[in-house]
């Protein structure tokens, strides 16, 4: 396969892969699907890390002078080369990560679908002509680059969130620098040897460079100056220790973190959509998105069938090997997650919650690991404590409501705020969960689940989820300074709010 590297193999601007080393410092890329150990990566040190970030300043000065629409060149053969290769891409993600393919393609389709946005967008990186109060003046608002771009990104989506950030990111003009997560090193590395191969072959600057290592690598960024932004998506936790350091240096950040997604069902609802939304929304990625579905609030009326539905739906869920399409979900990335999903489980119960399915790893001499788990519902009270927490598993609390104002006060009374959804055919409910009075979230969906966005809209999320937008829409101004100008095209020289002076 292209991803495979060669012993001591270097890569411009990356750390090399090794499957020989002796040095201590290096990361495991384990597979959880059967605990093989993949490769051994070695991380940065404090010489190379200076040494990248002066090469990406100097290429800096060499990529804002290309123009846009020429940079958006480089961005359409990379797309070009990822659909070349979406099968091996795909292949590793699923291997390193643990996803099913069927998801692990649809990931690679959306660094395709991302770059063919990018693409577009460097052709109208547009400003503002506005009306000046003065005679013969006018003002004009410009966008430039903004320099260096610190992208921080998690396992769960190993290569599409750095892409939705770099792709835009280099049609507006910057370098950017990657710390991808600790677990999953490869889909890192993979990518970025298309990039440098591509780079040689169009005679470009080095664009993109990726810094293997543990959180203190993010941690250098986040305080590093000469980093003119930094996108991060992790845990709330992680994005509170990014915002700290980076306002410190009074920089720029943009966080998308935890969600704690729910899904309203209302009496209205469809039921040919309500099972197939809720039930990928909660196992898909076997629970480990950030618009996976944790919550289900559900209208008394019809709690009963709702939850007799699912528990028959969740019987027919199967789970194994990733690489079989035949199963739903594979393994959690690895034993500190299934930890968290049996703890998540009995502090539900503890609390007073009912175990309706699931609540255990599956012990099978067909799996190779300890890492897979049961799809899990849990009936709780809403003032059960677990449901202010996000875990990173296929865990669904189930929760009664009486009136449309109780669900969207339910739904609202977490401290994440990234996805939302209601199913029902009442237009009055739908409006008033989109309106200002209704959803809190980034994301207010009708007759979807919470899982799974379009690269077309901003995508993100309020409160503990950051407030950060990627992707699309106009995101791309976070990647890029504004500045005011005002021209005088008269022979007088007038002052704004009309103030005098003489000399």
């Amino acid at each position: 396969m292209f991803f495979q590297f060669n012993e001591n193999e270097t890569l411009p601007g990356a750390l090399s892969c090794y499957h020989k080393y002796t040095s201590n410092d290096l990361l495991y890329s384990t597979s959880p699907i059967d605990n093989t150990l993949l490769a051994r990566v070695s991380c940065i040190n404090a010489e190379q890390y200076e040494k990248f970030v002066q090469i990406a300043q100097e290429n800096f000065l060499k990529w804002r002078n290309i123009p846009a629409p020429q940079r958006g060149i480089f961005v359409k053969r990379f797309g070009q080369e990822v659909q070349n290769k979406k099968g091996e891409l795909a292949q590793l993600i699923t291997l390193e990560m643990g996803k099913p393919i069927r998801e692990s393609l649809g990931e690679v389709q959306e660094i395709i679908d991302i770059c063919d946005f990018a693409v577009g967008l460097s052709r109208q990186l547009y400003g503002l002509t506005i009306q000046s109060e003065r005679p013969e003046h006018k003002m004009i608002e410009n966008w430039h680059p903004l320099g260096l771009v610190g992208i921080i990104t998690a396992f769960n989506f190993p290569m599409a969130v750095w892409a939705w950030n770099s792709t835009i990111s280099w049609v507006c003009g910057n370098v950017n620098i990657w710390k991808p997560s600790e677990k999953t090193p490869l889909c890192a590395l993979a990518l970025h040897k298309i990039v440098s191969n591509l780079v040689r072959e169009m005679n470009l600057p080095d664009i993109s460079f990726v810094f293997t290592g543990d959180y203190k690598i993010g941690e250098q960024l986040s305080l590093d100056k000469r980093i003119q932004l930094i996108s991060a998506t992790g845990s709330t936790r992680m994005g509170r220790q990014v915002a700290r350091n980076v306002a410190s240096r009074l920089g720029k950040y943009l966080l998308e973190l935890g969600g704690n997604n729910a899904i309203i069902i209302t009496e209205s609802a469809d039921f040919n959509l309500v099972i197939p939304s809720v039930v990928f929304g909660a196992i898909g990625t076997a629970g480990q998105r950030c618009t996976s579905t944790r919550r289900l609030i559900i209208q008394e009326s019809i709690y009963e069938r709702v939850k007799e539905a699912l528990v028959h739906a969740y019987k027919q869920v199967k789970i194994g090997d990733p690489n079989d399409e035949q199963y739903h979900y594979g393994p959690l990335i690895d034993e500190n997650a299934v930890i968290l999903y049996e703890k998540s489980i009995q502090s539900a119960v503890f609390h007073g919650g009912k175990l309706l399915y699931g609540g255990k790893r599956i012990e099978s001499s067909e799996l190779k690991s300890k890492n897979y788990v049961l799809p899990t519902l849990i009936e709780v009270e809403k003032d059960n404590p677990i449901v202010q927490e996000e875990t990173f598993a296929p865990i669904l609390y189930l929760l009664k409501y009486k009136t449309i104002q109780e669900a969207i006060e339910i739904n609202n009374q977490v401290a994440q705020g990234l996805s939302s959804a209601i199913m029902t055919l009442n237009l009055r409910e739908s409006e008033l969960f989109t309106s200002q009075n209704g959803s809190d979230c980034g994301i207010a969906n009708i007759n979807i689940g919470t899982s799974g966005a379009e690269i077309g809209g901003a995508f993100g999320g309020e409160k503990d989820t950051g407030g950060g937008r990627e992707s699309g829409s106009d995101s791309w101004k976070n990647y890029m300074r504004r500045q005011t100008t005002t021209i005088n095209y008269g022979i007088n020289l007038p002052l704004a709010q009309g103030i005098k002076f003489e000399i």
